[in-house]
């Protein structure tokens, strides 16, 4: 956020209703937009192809081929997220911009050509017929660069364009997916899965020339962020682990549970759990969006004067009162955030119950029943995952590790357990992970800050010393070798020139 804060910060500054609904619906746009594109379009290809009047088995087949991509480009693009957005923020703070675009050409190349093998694979032997299977793995492949590009775009300002492609973006894909299918007469898995192609290929190229506009030239290896692996090899993995505590439930309940329904092929699902679970996960948007705006508003500030003490020559006492106010604040903050996501919970209880029902989504008891033990789950996800982020803020990263470790075991391991051996609990094994999740991250937290001197001061090397781990050596290699490229091509280019006067 490290951009689109000060503009955030300009939008809450401003009094009245009108500029409050309006800061907030930016901040949503900008924190969970492509997040609410997803599912949305989604819900809206089930609802139009049963309006189109498909057979039961192309629905099933389409929101599991969307699911899928959506699922398997995740998974792929948290290797990296966490890793090349610290890269990013050392290198806007040290104020070196050319290597932040060649970051984003490395990790791009980097996740489609391992996702795409992987991907690929699965799709050769998942028994679809060969024009489903090319969509698929456009799709995939689309996804992939826009979870990429979203990572960078928080370093932006221009959030108005970043809604803008969002807006255009879900209107195509709509427009198109009902021109296809009432005026052209397309196949309907054909024409969803099009179209929603289409409607990320619009993303994707409008994020792009966003990014480029800011960061048109970029210098050295596009493999330099990977020194970061050795730097903080923690990073890498805490994402990959929170993105598969949070959807490797879904998977299992595909894989493992009495629900699963073969679709086609390799290709499973679990209806009666993946509508529940999606309706649910809306239920934590208003944390999403308020984790960024209390940081970006009001936490960074103190954050800021805290750490600025140290580097200044702040006194004791200073220190000892800008902590005090900085954890205050902290605390606060995160009370009232976890206050609007319980009272956001219940909402979603009390509303889902009575409105899911009325829609056509095949909606019994037993779905209701998922539908609110993972709302539930959902909200301490929400609150364990924006505890945990603070923890990065005050470079915990061991500790935000752990927690996503156990976040991820714990979850998937029950909801493995549960699925096989009893068909009553569906949801509680997410729901089990999640609550710890949130006490563990919470605990470590709060035992960080008791010792935050201890750990701003005592706990750093004495002596600056270069990372010498696998990936710098390689960066390093990458990066000479790019320099001697640039060199030749130089020295053509002055022997071109002369030669030609």
């Amino acid at each position: 956020m490290a951009g689109i804060g000060f503009e955030l910060k300009k939008l809450f500054s401003r009094k009245g209703m009108l500029a409050t609904v309006r800061a907030y619906g930016y901040a949503t746009m900008v924190c969970a937009g492509p997040m609410l594109l997803g599912f949305f379009l989604l819900l809206a290809c089930m609802l139009m192809a049963d309006f189109a009047g498909a057979a039961r088995h192309t629905r099933e087949l389409l929101v599991t081929m969307i699911t899928h991509a959506l699922l398997g480009s995740l998974v792929v693009t948290s290797l990296f997220s966490m890793l090349t957005t610290r890269f990013c923020a050392d290198m806007l703070y040290e104020k070196k911009y050319g290597p932040i675009i060649t970051s984003f050409y490395g990790s791009l190349w980097m996740m489609l050509s391992f996702g795409g093998l992987f991907y690929g694979i699965f799709l050769h032997f998942s028994g679809v017929e060969l024009f489903y299977r090319v969509q698929s793995f456009a799709l995939f492949m689309v996804l992939i660069v826009v979870w990429t590009e979203i990572n960078y775009l928080t370093m932006l300002k221009n959030y108005r364009s970043i809604m803008a492609a969002f807006t255009v973006s879900v209107a195509a894909a709509l427009i198109l997916g009902a021109v296809f299918i009432w005026f052209f007469h397309i196949e309907v898995v054909s024409a969803l899965m099009a179209s929603i192609t289409v409607g990320y290929s619009i993303m994707l190229v409008w994020y792009f020339i966003l990014i480029y506009q800011y960061f048109p030239e970029g210098t050295g290896t596009s493999i330099r962020f990977l020194q970061w692996f050795d730097i903080t090899p923690q990073l890498a993995f805490t994402g990959f682990f929170v993105t598969l505590g949070l959807f490797g439930h879904l998977v299992l309940m595909w894989w493992a549970s009495p629900l699963k329904v073969q679709v086609e092929g390799l290709f499973y699902g679990a209806p009666s759990y993946d509508v529940p679970a999606i309706f649910a996960f809306f239920s934590i948007l208003i944390t999403t969006v308020n984790f960024n705006t209390f940081v970006e508003t009001r936490f960074y500030v103190r954050y800021k004067e805290y750490f600025s003490l140290f580097n200044d020559g702040g006194s004791i006492k200073n220190i000892n009162e800008a902590e005090k106010t900085m954890v205050h604040v902290l605390a606060d903050e995160l009370g009232y955030m976890s206050l609007k996501q319980i009272f956001s919970t219940l909402a979603f209880l009390i509303f889902g119950t009575i409105l899911l029902p009325m829609l056509p989504l095949g909606f019994n008891s037993e779905m209701l029943r998922i539908f609110r033990t993972l709302c539930v789950g959902y909200g301490f996800f929400a609150i364990g995952n924006s505890v945990m982020l603070c923890s990065q803020y005050f470079a915990d990263l061991t500790g935000a590790f752990v927690s996503a470790l156990l976040f991820a075991l714990v979850s998937n391991g029950a909801t493995l357990a549960l699925a096989v051996f009893t068909d009553s609990f569906y949801g509680f094994g997410f729901l089990i992970g999640s609550l710890l999740f949130a006490l563990t991250a919470i605990l470590r937290l709060c035992a960080y800050l008791r010792k935050l001197k201890y750990h701003v001061l005592s706990r750093q090397p004495l002596f600056a010393s270069q990372q010498e781990g696998g990936f710098t050596r390689l960066a390093d290699w990458a990066d000479r070798r790019t320099l001697r490229v640039q060199r030749r091509t130089g020295e053509q280019e002055v022997s071109y020139d002369r030669s030609d006067v």
